[in-house]
């Protein structure tokens, strides 16, 4: 098959992540250029590619065809939206956008130029969510009748801190909205299930941030089940095992899955055990997460999958309806917290 070649806009950690994914699928992709941020050029240098000075310029490049976006959130809708206008496949990174008018511009937009719209949900590829899924699947845990999703971290876990100034300005929304999504889309991914309502609570704890910091929910699915969660940047050190996890009560067992971690499986003829095992990305070392095999691994085949998508073939990665379900919860969540009631997802 012909290769997809690719531009990225961003030049941080997650820019890096998706050109070393890249860089690693051979003769079935190219890196062609980056655009965006004071470290593109050096970025650029490492990576032997083109360095834009704009993001039209990057997404009306006749040598590209497929563009990642890795930029701050509340400019993922303007850099994808020339990519898709440009004729360009997008991968956007999670949340998709931060409004859900922006959402459907995306999706409508790509749906009409016949172009793959993808979203970065890299814990489908990790090793125990695949496994989770098929367990479910099989019947292991019965049906599924409550569950848990935490995200515990502090703000200064940003991988060299410059996500600090963006995450608290109001364009950013919240934590809520750059937490909770890979949770969202794990729920829906392994169960089949929708959002249907929602209650939330949402605070701002640390100082100089105009922005919610910390949420609890309650979060109402389609078959049935319901879902607490507690998402925050505001703790005061490392939770180990609390970065992304998912906890499901089914009426015939039960799934903890640590999604940097083990996934458990109890019920009555085994007992407790591991049936799975991730191992864990070194969150305090953002150097060493480009060389740890496992970390990248997921990335490489969520690249892959949308190389796949290109080509006309099955896809796994997220979609644009994907992503959109997300900020549609993260957003009735926080509606729900501001009204004081409870929320429709739409």
């Amino acid at each position: 098959m012909k290769e997809v070649r690719f531009g990225i806009t961003g030049s941080g950690y997650m820019a890096r992540t998706h050109a070393e994914a890249i860089r690693r699928l051979g003769s079935a992709a190219r890196l062609v250029a980056f655009w965006g941020g004071s470290r593109a050029p050096d970025l650029a240098a490492r990576y032997g590619v083109d360095c834009e000075r704009t993001a039209e310029g990057l997404a009306k490049r006749p040598d590209i065809d497929a563009i990642v976006v890795t930029t701050p959130h509340p400019l993922h809708a303007r850099e994808t939206m020339l990519a898709l206008e440009a004729g360009k496949h997008v991968l956007v990174e999670k949340p998709m956008a931060t409004t859900l008018e922006d959402c459907d511009r995306m999706v409508d937009t790509a749906a009409r130029r016949g172009l793959i719209l993808a979203v970065g949900y890299t814990l489908r590829f990790r090793n125990n969510a695949p496994r989770a899924r098929d367990l479910i699947a099989a019947g292991a845990i019965g049906r599924v009748l409550t569950m848990h999703y935490s995200m515990i971290r502090r703000m200064d876990d940003n991988f060299g801190g410059n996500k600090l100034a963006w995450m608290s300005s109001p364009d950013a929304v919240g934590f809520l909205i750059d937490g909770l999504p890979h949770g969202i889309d794990l729920i829906r991914w392994l169960t089949g299930a929708e959002a249907r309502t929602v209650a939330g609570f949402s605070r701002t704890f640390l100082p100089g941030r105009a922005v919610e910091d910390s949420t609890v929910g309650l979060i109402e699915f389609s078959n049935g089940s319901i879902c607490s969660l507690n998402v925050t940047n505001a703790a005061t050190g490392p939770y180990p095992g609390e970065e992304a996890r998912l906890s499901m009560i089914g009426s015939a067992g039960i799934l903890d899955l640590n999604a940097f971690g083990d996934l458990h499986l109890s019920d009555r003829a085994g007992g407790w055990r591991v049936v799975s095992s991730q191992p864990p990305v070194p969150f305090a070392d953002p150097d060493a997460a480009f060389t740890a095999v496992e970390r990248m691994q997921a990335f490489y085949d969520q690249m892959q999958s949308f190389v796949d998508g290109i080509q006309g073939k099955p896809m796994r990665a997220g979609t644009g309806a994907d992503g959109r379900a997300a900020v549609a919860v993260c957003l009735a969540l926080l509606a729900s917290s501001r009204e004081h009631r409870l929320v429709p997802v739409p």
